[in-house]
């Protein structure tokens, strides 16, 4: 078998175990790896029902075939875990080094169970694992523990590590590495925690077997000659994602005062045209041509690595108009550990609580002194970062009253960077992400802004699908950057033809789609199992894009309507094969290839 090791490591922290399983052909064939190597493992091996920060939890780090080789951007893998924000299926995708090694270690994924009685790290070099003491680690933030790594072990190395937030058990905790990288939304970083691991080290020294190496250099080389000349490439290269403060404002989503706006009168204070101005270097992931971390001095004199998401959410969001320090709080967060998304959307909730009287303490709106120490209390779980620590659902629901309907969040994982009062397209895109509220698997606005915005048809829910086999299947499992594709315009044929040329085995687009739908279906799958309570509701974005209209900007007024977007969600169900409770239907299953599935649906919630 090319491109593919067959080889899962898997360590037992409780009993000091280590061992490899080998896998089939045909579950790589049908997997790929990543993300559908992830939901497969979680399905077939974790105790359904399990409290995810029990031992009992699995924890997923998952490469694939196209991951840490010499082609662009492939410098990423996938961590994944029953998650403790949602308690259903979590992931994400992190930018590391490990990424590279763990190829070269001859591993596609290292599967960690059990909790060890003191903290530990892992220390994987090619056959040689180790569980190591890591006393001397724990408590450190996630730079220091960075830099205690590499002088232990040399730069020759990749790493995934957890902060305070992470050993505090934050519900949306990440992993970190390379000092930004920031990966897991959904509390990764807290079921590391939850076993008292500190970090991953590996180091490998061999080569991944291909099945055509000559073929697949050409088709890197010539991909990265593409991008590079790129109409948009160099305007990238200067503001990167943080060009979409503009556009999201120019198109009313930006979301700002806890979305309850899509505009911002001061948004030119933490603009990509300021950053500019501001930026002193740029930092990316393994093997990318098109950087994306546009790096900044803050004002705490300290680099920063900012990109829209955090920027949104930790100045629009909550009213914070300084752009240093907006980039001295998400330096803060990714020291400690925490999600930028959640950490901005989780402080914009509670602001609204203070402003609404439903909470005893003041936090007012953009008062930096106060955001810095509520991010710091956060990771440490005191006094009213504890609150903070659990998310805005779990918040929401302990204050009670009308706080979830300003609780912004879809099946516990906070919303991303864009306001959706007047996007329903992407509220359904929201609504249906495999992980809850992210923008990763469909990022739609991009085209719908272009579109009718107050259309609830067919055509965007068909897009939105289109946009999931690609984004949220595809660049998942490969498991690869989707920016080439998405900012610059690399032609998409470049990927089955570069996994072909790494496994030997012929690959369409429509078979990765194929492939990608399997996907989505078990994970749709475990949702149902592990959720308690499945219904189609879990699939509606936040209420407050129902209820309160906007009031500011060119669609004041606007609002989404609860029964089209009914509407536009049974259409999705219809064309993914599900029925009207967003159930993948029996027939579905079965040529999907997810036949094992059925017992365990038909026993929870029966099949149509």
């Amino acid at each position: 078998m090319k491109g593919w090791h067959g080889r899962i490591l898997w360590v037992d922290l409780s009993r000091g175990k280590t061992w490899i399983q080998k896998l089939d052909p045909e579950t790589y064939r049908d997997y790929i790896g990543g993300r559908g190597l992830a939901v497969k493992i979680l399905w077939d091996h974790l105790k359904p029902g399990i409290d995810p920060l029990s031992p009992y939890n699995l924890l997923v780090i998952a490469v694939g075939p196209l991951s840490g080789l010499p082609l662009p951007s492939s410098g990423k893998l996938v961590v994944a875990s029953k998650s403790p924000l949602t308690n259903g299926y979590g992931d994400g995708n992190i930018g590391t080094m490990a990424s590279v090694h763990l190829r070269k270690a001859g591993y596609d994924a290292v599967v960690i169970r059990g909790a060890a009685r003191k903290p530990v790290y892992l220390y994987i070099e090619d056959d040689r694992v180790e569980i190591r003491d890591a006393e001397h680690l724990w408590g450190l933030d996630t730079f220091e523990t960075e830099d205690k790594l590499v002088r232990e072990h040399g730069r020759n190395i990749g790493t995934l590590l957890i902060g305070p937030a992470g050993e505090h058990m934050v519900r949306y905790a990440t992993v970190i590495s390379l000092k930004g990288r920031s990966g897991g939304r959904p509390g990764m970083g807290a079921v590391m925690g939850s076993k008292k691991l500190k970090a991953i080290v590996v180091k490998g020294t061999r080569e991944p077997g291909l099945a055509e190496p000559g073929e697949l250099r050409r088709l890197s080389e010539a991909a990265y000659k593409e991008i590079l000349g790129k109409e948009n490439y160099d305007f990238w290269i200067r503001q990167g994602t943080m060009a979409t403060i503009v556009w999201a404002q120019e198109n009313s989503v930006l979301p700002t005062m806890n979305f309850r706006e899509g505009v911002w009168d001061y948004y030119e204070t933490i603009s990509g045209d300021l950053m500019e101005k501001l930026k002193i270097n740029r930092r990316g992931c393994p093997y990318c041509n098109m950087q994306c971390g546009n790096v900044v001095v803050d004002i705490d004199a300290l680099e920063s690595e900012l990109d829209y998401e955090n920027v949104a959410m930790f100045g629009s969001n909550i009213l914070l108009d300084d752009l240093r320090r907006v980039a001295a709080i998400n330096r803060l967060a990714d020291q400690l550990g925490l999600d930028t998304i959640s950490m901005g959307n989780s402080l914009g909730f509670i602001m609204e609580a203070s402003e609404k009287g439903l909470i005893r303490e003041r936090v007012e709106w953009g008062d930096y002194k106060t955001v810095r120490e509520l991010v710091i209390d956060t990771a440490y779980r005191r006094g009213l970062g504890s609150f903070l620590a659990e998310g805005v659902m779990r918040m929401s629901r302990w204050l009670g009253g009308n706080a979830e309907d300003f609780a912004i969040h879809v099946k516990g994982l906070e919303a991303s960077a864009y306001d959706c009062h007047v996007a329903p397209g992407m509220a359904l895109a929201y609504g249906t992400s495999p992980i809850g509220a992210h923008h990763k698997d469909a990022w739609l606005i991009g085209l719908e802004v272009k579109m009718d915005r107050f259309a609830y048809n067919r055509e965007k829910v068909e897009k939105l699908i289109y946009l999931q086999r690609i984004r949220g299947g595809m660049f998942e499992s490969l498991t690869t950057c989707r920016l080439p594709w998405v900012e610059v315009g690399l032609n998409l044929d470049y990927y089955p033809k570069m996994l072909t040329a790494a496994t030997g085995v012929t690959y369409t687009l429509d078979e990765i789609f194929e492939v990608a739908d399997r996907i989505y279906a078990l994970i749709r799958a475990f949702w149902i199992r592990e959720y308690d309570g499945w219904s189609r509701y879990v699939d509606y974005p936040p209420m407050r894009w129902f209820k309160h209209p906007l009031t500011k900007g060119p669609f004041a007024g606007s609002k989404l309507d609860l029964d089209k977007y009914g509407r536009m969600l049974d259409m999705y169900y219809e064309m993914r094969g599900w029925d009207k409770r967003g159930v993948p239907r029996r027939e579905t299953l079965k040529k999907l290839k997810l036949d094992y599935t059925i017992p365990v649906l038909e026993e929870i919630v029966g099949l149509q």
